[in-house]
């Protein structure tokens, strides 16, 4: 989406401006405040994700917040250029201002939510943007909890289909690692190094299913017999 020419094409084409001073501190001190997110998540981008949680929350711009952020991750997941751009240490100030403008973008209606733009902006201007894509996902998951969502990564070596999915669902939405009144949230990622199988992954909890597990514990019995 983003490349190196589609940089300077912005930077040429739109008047230079400097990016919103929304210094990480203000996040960071609004996380303390009153609201507690419903799970913790860790690491920078878990910090940022927590505090633009609180953001949201505080400025009554959660839904919003939440459907921008989910649009921005999709991008990053679909756009592996974009990430690596967005990663790269010697961005000018110029660069910075170009990626925010055209992330806000490609966020159709929700590029007026004042939450998310001082977010980018904060991003930008604490040289963060690298993390854009791991707040998202941590986001998400705070979201997920604040919604009484259980997580549910099922990994097969080719995508699955709806009904095998669906059947899946069913099946583990009875079972003791979904809580009463909590909701199932179905996601699948193909792997093919797992070769056949599947592995489950429901909250923190791993379930390994496949072909490559069991041959690794094979390999293993056989090594150490003899």
């Amino acid at each position: 989406m983003l490349s190196r020419q589609a940089l300077r094409s912005i930077r040429a084409a739109a008047p230079q401006r400097t990016l919103a001073r929304t210094p990480v501190r203000s996040y960071a001190a609004a996380a303390t405040q009153d609201v507690k997110p419903p799970v913790a998540v860790y690491g920078l981008d878990g910090t940022y994700a927590t505090a633009l949680y609180t953001a949201a929350v505080k400025s009554s711009s959660l839904d919003p917040t939440a459907r921008a952020l989910s649009a921005l991750n999709d991008l990053c997941t679909k756009d592996t250029r974009l990430v690596s751009i967005l990663s790269t240490p010697t961005l000018s100030e110029g660069d910075k201002s170009a990626i925010v403008a055209e992330l806000q973008k490609n966020l159709g209606g929700a590029s007026s939510n004042e939450t998310v733009k001082n977010f980018l902006a904060t991003l930008a201007e604490n040289n963060r943007l690298g993390i854009l894509h791991g707040v998202c996902e941590k986001f998400g998951q705070i979201i997920s909890a604040s919604r009484g969502e259980v997580e549910m990564v099922v990994t097969s070596a080719q995508q699955l289909d709806s009904k095998t999915l669906s059947r899946l669902e069913t099946a583990v939405s009875k079972s003791k690692y979904v809580g009463a009144g909590k909701k199932l949230k179905v996601t699948n990622q193909v792997n093919p190094d797992i070769v056949g199988g599947l592995v489950v992954e429901i909250g923190d909890r791993t379930i390994d299913l496949s072909v490559s597990s069991k041959i690794a514990k094979m390999n293993k019995l056989l090594t150490d017999t003899l």
